[in-house]
C-alpha cells in the first residue's frame, strides 16, 4: 500500500504542474455554465455597437453570426477538447514538454500580458456602470481624469482577483450562478427597447411580422452603412468575425486550461452555451439595446458606453449586468493569466502568481484606453498565439499518425527547441505578412497561418530528432504516469466523501431563484407585447425597471445561498 512518503517528489509540485486527477473532473454542466457566463460579457455591449459601426446588414448578422459561432463550437470540440482531455494539462505546462523551457517562458509571458489586459479591460467596463450610477464623468481619455473612478476600478478589481485566486472551482461556481441571470437580462433588455425602435422607425410599438422586423433592423440598427456612410461588411466578414473572435482560445489552445477538467472530449460542445446564447443572442440583443438607447438619448450608438446602454435597457439591473458581465470575463481571463505566470515562476503557487498578476491588472484597468482598444487586441492576440496552437496540434495529433515521436524535445532534454521557436516566428511573419499585403480578409488569416505553421514545424522537427524512437524515455514516461495516477488515487482516498444536498430549504431556494428569472422574462414580454401605445410602453417599461431589479436581488441572494448550502454538505 502506498503512503505519502512514497510520493515525496510529487508532494513538492504544485498541482497545476500535474495532470488533473480523475476525482477532480467535472460534468458538462460545469462547462456549460462557465462558457455561458464568460461569453455573455460586458464586451457584448461593445461588439453589438461594432457591427453597427462596421455597417453590417440585418440578414447578414442573423445568418452570419449563426454560422460563425457554430464553426467556433466545432473548433473547441475537435481541436481543443481532445488534446486537453488526453493530456489533462494546461497549454502552459504541456508546451514545456514540446518546445522546451525557453520558448515556454516567452510564450507564457505573452499570455500573461494578453490576458491581464483583457481582464483589465473587463474591469474597466464593469466600472463604467458604477461610474454612471454615481454620476462620475465618462472617462474618454487614455488616462483616468477622475480620482473616484480610480477608486471604483480598484474596488471592482478586488472582487475579480479575490475569486480568481481560488482557482477553477471558484471560477466555475461564480459563472454557474451568473449565467442564467445574464441570459435572461440580455434577452429582456432587447425586448424592452425594441418598442422604442419600432416607434421611431415604424410609428408603432411592435413590428407586425418578420418583414417588419428586418425593415426595422435595416433602417435603425444594421443599416448596411458604416460609421462613415460607406457600404459596410457582408456575410463572409460576419462569419469570419464570429469564428475568429475566440481563435486565441480554440485554435490557439488556451482553453486547454479549462477543458482539461472535462470528463469527456465531447464536452467541447458545451461551449455552445457561450457561442449560441452568448455571442449569437447577446450580440444581437446588444445591437437592439444600443440602438434603442441611442433613440431615447438622441445620440449615435457608437457614442454610448455600456453603462448608458444597460441603464436604459434594464434600469438599475443594467448597472448590475455590466458589473457582473465584466466580472465573469475578467475572472476567467485572470485565472488564465495566473496559470501562465505560475508556469513561468514554477516555485510559486498559482494563487500567489494570480494575486500578483491581479494587482498589476487592477492598475492597468485604471486607464480607459485599454477598454477602447479591446477589439484590436483580441484580433491580434489570436493571430499571435495560433502558430503555437498549431505546433501543439502537430505534435499531439499528427506526429503519432506519421511515425514521429511525441515529446521528442523533452526526451532529448532540450531547453531550447529550434523547430518550435522558428516555426512560431515564421508563422507570425507569414500571418502578419498576409495581413500587410491585404491578401485576404483579416478575420480568416488564422486558418492559413495555422496550416502553414503545422507544415513548417513538421518538416523542421523531422530534421532535429522527431523521427527517432526514444524507447527507453517513453518507458520512463509511462512509469511516471503510473506513479502520478497512484499518487492522485491516494489523495482522492484521503478527501472526505461529497454529499449531495437534497434538503427542502435548498430546493425551495432553487425554485425561488428560477421564479425570479421567470418573472423578469414575463415583465419583459409584457413590455414587448402588452404595450399598444407609446404611453403604455413607457409605463410598462418603468414597471419592468422596478420589479426586474427586485427580482435581480432575490435571484442572487437565493442562488448564492443555495450554492453555499451545497458546499456545506460536501
Amino acid at each position: 500500500m502506498n503512503t505519502s512518503e512514497d510520493f515525496k517528489n510529487l508532494e513538492q509540485l504544485d498541482e497545476e504542474q500535474l495532470p488533473v486527477a480523475k476525482h477532480k473532473l467535472h460534468d458538462w454542466t460545469h462547462f456549460a455554465g462557465l462558457y455561458a457566463a464568460e461569453h455573455v460579457a460586458a464586451t457584448e455591449f461593445v461588439i453589438g455597437a461594432t457591427f453597427v459601426a462596421l455597417g453590417a446588414k440585418t440578414m447578414d448578422i442573423l445568418l452570419g453570426l449563426l454560422i460563425g459561432n457554430i464553426l467556433a463550437v466545432l473548433s473547441w470540440t475537435f481541436i481543443t477538447s481532445p488534446i486537453a482531455v488526453d493530456t489533462r494539462l494546461s497549454l502552459y505546462t504541456y508546451l514545456n514538454k514540446i518546445a522546451g523551457d525557453s520558448m515556454t517562458k516567452l510564450y507564457n509571458w505573452a499570455n500573461v500580458i494578453i490576458f491581464s489586459v483583457i481582464s483589465a479591460a473587463m474591469i474597466t467596463v464593469s466600472s463604467t456602470a458604477v461610474r454612471f450610477a454615481f454620476n462620475i464623468p465618462a472617462q474618454l481619455d487614455w488616462y483616468p481624469t477622475n480620482l473616484w473612478f480610480v477608486f471604483i476600478v480598484l474596488a471592482v478589481g478586488i472582487v475579480v482577483v479575490s475569486i480568481a485566486i481560488y482557482g477553477f472551482n471558484a471560477v466555475s461556481d461564480f459563472s454557474g450562478v451568473c449565467a442564467p441571470w445574464l441570459f435572461v437580462m440580455f434577452t429582456s433588455g432587447a425586448m424592452v427597447l425594441l418598442p422604442a425602435l419600432s416607434i421611431d422607425v415604424l410609428d408603432k410599438t411592435l413590428p407586425s411580422g418578420w418583414n417588419d422586423f428586418i425593415n426595422l433592423g435595416n433602417q435603425s440598427i444594421w443599416t448596411g452603412l458604416d460609421s462613415n456612410g460607406e457600404p459596410g461588411i457582408g456575410l463572409i466578414e460576419v462569419i469570419g468575425f464570429a469564428w475568429a473572435a475566440n481563435t486565441i482560445t480554440h485554435f490557439g489552445l488556451i482553453d486547454m486550461a479549462l477543458l482539461r477538467f472535462a470528463k469527456k472530449k465531447s464536452y467541447g460542445l458545451a461551449t455552445s452555451t457561450g457561442m449560441m446564447f452568448g455571442h449569437y443572442v447577446a450580440w444581437i440583443a446588444a445591437g437592439i439595446m444600443g440602438a434603442g438607447a441611442a433613440v431615447i438619448l438622441g445620440k449615435s450608438i457608437v457614442a454610448l458606453d455600456p453603462g448608458d446602454v444597460a441603464y436604459y435597457a434594464l434600469g438599475w439591473s443594467g448597472f448590475v449586468i455590466v458589473i457582473v458581465a465584466g466580472w465573469t470575463t475578467a475572472i476567467t481571463n485572470l485565472y488564465r493569466a495566473g496559470l501562465a505566470a505560475q508556469a513561468i515562476f514554477v516555485n510559486n503557487s498559482r494563487k500567489k502568481t494570480t494575486l500578483i498578476v491581479g494587482l498589476v491588472t487592477m492598475v492597468i484597468a485604471c486607464f480607459p484606453f485599454v477598454f477602447s482598444q479591446i477589439l484590436p487586441l483580441l484580433t491580434y492576440a489570436g493571430l499571435l498565439v495560433v502558430p503555437v496552437g498549431a505546433i501543439v496540434f502537430a505534435e499531439h495529433q499528427i506526429f503519432p499518425r506519421i511515425g514521429f515521436t511525441r515529446y521528442w524535445s523533452s526526451y532529448k532534454q532540450l531547453s531550447f527547441s529550434f523547430p518550435a521557436v522558428a516555426s512560431w516566428a515564421v508563422g507570425l511573419v507569414f500571418g502578419f505578412g498576409l495581413n500587410a499585403f491585404n491578401v485576404m480578409s483579416f478575420f480568416y488569416l488564422f486558418i492559413p497561418t495555422w496550416i502553414f505553421t503545422i507544415l513548417i514545424y513538421t518538416v523542421l522537427a523531422s530534421r532535429y530528432g522527431a523521427k527517432e524512437a526514444y524507447l527507453e524515455e517513453i518507458k520512463k514516461d509511462s512509469l511516471q504516469k503510473e506513479q502520478i495516477e497512484k499518487f492522485q488515487e491516494l489523495k482522492a482516498s484521503q478527501e472526505p466523501e461529497k454529499k449531495r444536498d437534497v434538503s427542502i430549504l435548498s430546493k425551495l431556494l432553487k425554485v425561488i431563484a428560477i421564479i425570479s428569472l421567470g418573472i423578469t422574462l414575463a415583465l419583459a414580454v409584457n413590455v414587448l407585447f402588452g404595450s399598444p401605445t407609446e404611453i403604455s410602453y413607457i409605463e410598462n417599461r418603468e414597471t419592468f425597471y422596478t420589479y426586474a431589479f427586485i427580482c435581480t436581488v432575490v435571484y442572487f441572494i437565493t442562488a448564492y445561498w443555495n450554492l453555499q448550502r451545497g458546499k456545506s454538505k460536501k
